[in-house]
């Protein structure tokens, strides 16, 4: 059915970029309406063809203020990583995704050594959506949509190089690597973001060997079925990562019952032990 409505609108001029006036269709070959179910079908299957431009349907507006919001992620969207650029020739990670216990805090990107004035450059063709500085988090920082539908973020810049509502394409310098804001060392820190979610931007570049991991990447919302081309089965794409804040007199123990988990998972989760003193607004993943 899908493939059928597929083709059906790949015959629309609708979808090729003419007008509005040179899309209408003879009277003769108007097809009855397509039921809402199959209308939705029909704009998920295009998106992930490629027949649509993703940024353009996913993000229902343009802003210059917050880089992360909250957002309605789809089930899934094949991203397309071809046409890419490296952000920088350097090649060493100094700081991996996720949650680390020793911060107790989470990292929502990658730092890659750089040195002050090193070159950064846009990972894809976009547009700028924020320049900013954040004395104490992100330093001078750039944010830049791509029509692929992810955003990027580069922080913790000497300079920036670009300003917001600016096109730019994949390889333009954006910003030179810096150490300002919340920062140890001169390093790029770097984010992928779909529609506000943080990913983790080793599902989609190799900085060590310079390359992305494929030619596409497909994205799955955490509980959906889909299938697995390595294992040849159906799967469920893995819950999301949860936290609790610790509040006074609380113990591993009350927390685990709470959120109906074992202390083994919060001890394994969070790389602590049963002689771990916690501390009051300290975040534990238990999930």
């Amino acid at each position: 059915m899908i493939k059928h409505i597929i083709a059906t609108a790949l015959l629309l001029p609708a979808f090729i970029g003419v007008g509005a006036q040179d899309a209408m269709p003879a009277p003769s070959v108007v097809a009855a309406p397509m039921e809402m179910s199959d209308s939705l079908e029909l704009h998920t299957a295009l998106l992930n063809e490629g027949f649509l431009i993703p940024s353009d349907q996913l993000y229902p507006t343009w802003e210059n203020s917050g880089v992360h919001y909250t957002a309605t992620l789809p089930d899934s969207l094949r991203i397309d990583l071809r046409k890419f650029v490296m952000p920088t020739t350097n090649t060493k990670i100094t700081d991996v995704f996720g949650y680390r216990p020793r911060r107790r805090r989470a990292h929502n990107g990658i730092d890659i050594k750089v040195q002050r004035g090193d070159t950064i450059r846009a990972a894809f063709d976009g547009k700028v959506r924020i320049t900013a500085y954040q004395r104490r988090g992100y330093g001078h920082y750039v944010v830049i949509r791509h029509g692929n539908g992810l955003e990027t973020v580069y922080a913790h810049l000497q300079r920036k190089l670009v300003t917001e509502d600016q096109n730019v394409k994949a390889g333009d310098p954006i910003g030179l690597g810096g150490n300002s804001g919340r920062s140890t060392g001169p390093h790029l820190h770097f984010e992928t973001v779909l529609m506000g979610k943080s990913l983790n931007p080793a599902l989609f570049f190799d900085f060590p060997n310079q390359k992305t991991t494929g030619e596409f990447y497909t994205y799955y919302k955490p509980g959906t079925r889909h299938y697995d081309a390595k294992s040849g089965k159906m799967v469920v794409e893995g819950p999301e990562p949860k936290y609790h804040k610790v509040r006074r007199g609380e113990t591993v123990s009350t927390i685990a019952r709470k959120h109906g988990v074992s202390q083994r998972t919060i001890f394994k989760l969070n790389g602590i032990n049963a002689r771990t003193i916690l501390r009051v607004g300290q975040k534990l993943r238990y999930q």
